[in-house]
């Protein structure tokens, strides 16, 4: 088949890291797969042999805004055109993120399914603290999703949908991110001679409002400060600023963005996750399958489909760092066997590719 993702950039991001990963296991599968970024910015390593486009020679910022989305999207469909004199019919198109999915929603593209990567009510709750101007223009891009077909990467994320009234799609559906468990466990035995010798826990993740380091970085103040906290991050200096009001800089370790966080991962004694929302948090699905116990704040949607039986102990109420650093102690204390975490079992990267396929 011919498979095209869409997607906003290619920078350091979750919902970026994903289609990679969706990407190359279709590829496995011997299927024609390209990538379509609309800014040409890229952070990750592409896989090899992976044909990765760009429709826009910038940021793509402003490309979905009303003055502009009009050129936009012919642009899209012209690219769209080119590609099926190439190849034949494209047979399945996934979308991501509200820039790609603003363009898509608004064309004459077939085949196109929208993958949904956060909650959205959670989104439009934040983004309302921005402003009027950003909340409508939110609001706006996810009523474009009513008569779509969307995937949602959690069954929280679906519910959500389903049982509100913003957004009516044609059809809905929950697939669980990739993972390929055997590339992430070869990658988390490499060397790195930069990680630290001393024990210290992690944090994956962009520095934005939704990750809520100031919950971390409380928390962590109140932790034995034989302890180092590794932040694996896109603004190092922004993240020491804000971690000198908590008193912990000289405690931190910022080596930035890094294309292989697994090893950094593996040999932390836990990694946290303090986040307000997600959708289906892929860091924890790493940590567990490397080995690293987890602990994170109950947000939705994700950490409760992720750490269950007795690993739900390790899950608590978001914006509460007293009971963060609680949990924190306590796996410390545990060090639990996390990798016949059930959630490991739901996400090989083949299962899913092949959910994917069955759209078609």
């Amino acid at each position: 088949m011919n498979i095209v993702i869409v997607i906003d950039s290619l920078v350091g991001g979750g919902a970026e890291k994903v289609m990679l990963t969706l990407a190359e296991q279709m590829q496995t599968l011997e299927h024609t797969v390209i990538m379509l970024s609309l800014a040409n910015n890229v952070e990750y390593d592409i896989p090899a042999g992976l044909q990765v486009e760009s429709l826009f020679s910038d940021r793509a910022t402003k490309v979905d805004r009303f003055w502009q989305r009009k050129a936009s999207i012919i642009k899209l469909e012209a690219w769209f055109k080119q590609k099926q004199s190439e190849l034949g019919e494209i047979d399945l198109v996934l979308s991501n993120l509200d820039r790609s999915n603003n363009l898509l929603a608004n064309s004459n593209i077939k085949n196109v399914h929208y993958v949904i990567h956060n909650s959205v009510n959670a989104e439009l709750a934040r983004q309302k603290k921005l402003g009027p101007l950003s909340y409508l223009y939110l609001k706006k891009s996810k009523l474009n999703l009513n008569g779509k077909s969307l995937i949602c990467v959690s069954k929280g994320v679906e519910k959500e949908i389903t049982q509100g009234q913003l957004i009516t799609p044609r059809a809905i559906t929950t697939i669980y991110n990739p993972f390929d468990l055997q590339a992430i466990n070869q990658q988390a035995t490499a060397d790195n001679d930069n990680i630290p010798d001393e024990p210290y826990l992690i944090h994956v993740g962009r520095l934005a409002k939704q990750k809520r380091h100031d919950i971390l970085f409380s928390a962590f103040a109140k932790l034995d400060k034989k302890y180092k906290l590794v932040l694996l991050c896109n603004k190092p200096a922004k993240a020491l600023k804000l971690a000198a009001q908590y008193g912990i800089a000289e405690q931190l370790i910022v080596p930035g963005f890094e294309q292989n966080p697994y090893n950094w991962i593996k040999q932390a004694k836990a990694l946290v996750l303090s986040s307000d929302f997600e959708g289906l948090p892929t860091v924890l699905i790493e940590a567990l399958a490397v080995g690293t116990p987890v602990v994170s704040t109950n947000c939705t949607f994700g950490p409760s489909e992720i750490l269950t039986g007795s690993l739900s102990n390790y899950l608590v109420p978001v914006q509460h760092s007293e009971q963060l650093a609680a949990a924190i102690k306590q796996v410390l204390q545990d060090e639990p066997d996390v990798t016949n975490a059930a959630i490991l079992h739901q996400v090989d990267a083949k299962q899913v590719a092949e959910k994917y396929l069955a759209l078609v």
